[in-house]
């Protein structure tokens, strides 16, 4: 038997599991887009090849400027989806689930997190997964997590919409930086600071007289 699909939108824990879900979903398409642009500047760098006598290097062109922006897009905002997708985890603790699908969905979120949590096998990670599979041959499984393509190109066009903002700010502000840089080094470079005062020939005479005696 599975969960009822009434339970799914009362239950505020299946409705958090949803949202995370879907988070977890745009996440993994996002790094998939970053890993296909990482590849390309990889090949497209000119690589070392080892030949039969001699190591040649490919005359393979090198990435435009514009393939590493959109590597750098691409990568923020996989970073975007994924802190999406801790937001929820975070928000976990306060949720009270309303059924035992909600405690499902509760316990599916803790076990499949994607985030740094040390050994897997340690505790408590097997022993969480054993109670959400006694749980589940209890009470059912939860209704498989459907995509929707449309909601998916959304969600993705969205963190790569923030993702080229953050960008375009750190370059902004990279250039500002270097602007300043250069500005204070062509400003050092054209100031001519005034020789020291050279002493009185007397001055030295005397000092010349001192030094002799």
């Amino acid at each position: 038997m599975a969960p009822s699909a009434a339970t799914k939108h009362d239950d505020p824990a299946m409705v958090l599991w949803a949202a995370w879900r879907r988070a977890q979903h745009t996440s993994q398409v996002l790094c998939r887009v970053q890993q296909r642009l990482e590849t390309r500047i990889i090949s497209n760098t000119g690589i070392q090849v080892l030949t039969a006598s001699k190591i040649k290097k490919q005359s393979t062109p090198v990435v435009a400027p514009d393939g590493v922006r959109q590597y750098a897009v691409a990568q923020e905002a996989e970073v975007l989806a994924v802190t999406e997708a801790l937001k929820f985890q975070d928000a976990l603790p306060e949720l009270a689930a309303l059924s035992l699908a909600g405690i499902l969905a509760k316990l599916e979120v803790i076990v499949g997190a994607d985030r740094d949590i040390g050994d897997p096998t340690d505790f408590p990670w097997p022993h969480l997964a054993s109670v959400l599979r006694d749980l589940k041959a209890i009470a059912g499984d939860l209704p498989p997590y459907e995509s929707d393509r449309s909601t998916t190109r959304a969600d993705v066009a969205r963190h790569l919409k923030q993702a080229a903002q953050l960008v375009e700010a750190v370059e902004e502000a990279e250039e500002a930086a270097e602007h300043i840089r250069q500005s204070a080094t062509s400003f050092a470079e054209a100031s001519v600071f005034p020789k020291p005062a050279e002493k009185p020939a007397e001055f030295q005479e005397s000092s010349r007289r001192r030094g002799s005696r």
